[in-house]
């Protein structure tokens, strides 16, 4: 049976702007600009958390931010439909495990982020 939505491999400026922007501002570290990208009502899910509307979103990138001093590089993405994207970055740094692969899968809404799922 055929993949009903198949991925089309992407590379970083095949992105759209709201993704690199995003991905930007969280990789620095910048809560408030990570937070603008994202739609009122937006939901984020990570590490097994979610966090429904922006209040939350923004005590989670504020606390992420905060917890972990690490660096990201790129390992790839790919468009899954109109809105729906995934980007995968290796992270190292000084939290437990010192090196994790992550996958970022977005959901826009116009514009903006509506939803994030981050997970290994």
């Amino acid at each position: 049976m055929p993949d009903p939505s198949p991925s089309t491999p992407v590379e970083h400026d095949g992105l759209p702007d709201v993704i690199r922007r995003y991905l930007t501002a969280h990789n620095a570290g910048d809560a408030s600009a990570s937070a603008a990208l994202m739609t009122t009502d937006a939901q984020v899910t990570d590490d097994g958390k979610t966090y429904d509307g922006l209040p939350a979103i923004e005590r989670w990138l504020d606390r992420a931010a905060s917890e972990y001093s690490y660096t990201t590089t790129w390992l790839g993405a790919a468009q899954h439909g109109p809105d729906r994207w995934t980007v995968t970055q290796r992270l190292d740094g000084d939290f437990p495990g010192g090196t994790v692969d992550l996958r970022y899968d977005f959901t826009l809404s116009g514009r903006l982020i509506s939803r994030l799922v981050i997970a290994p």
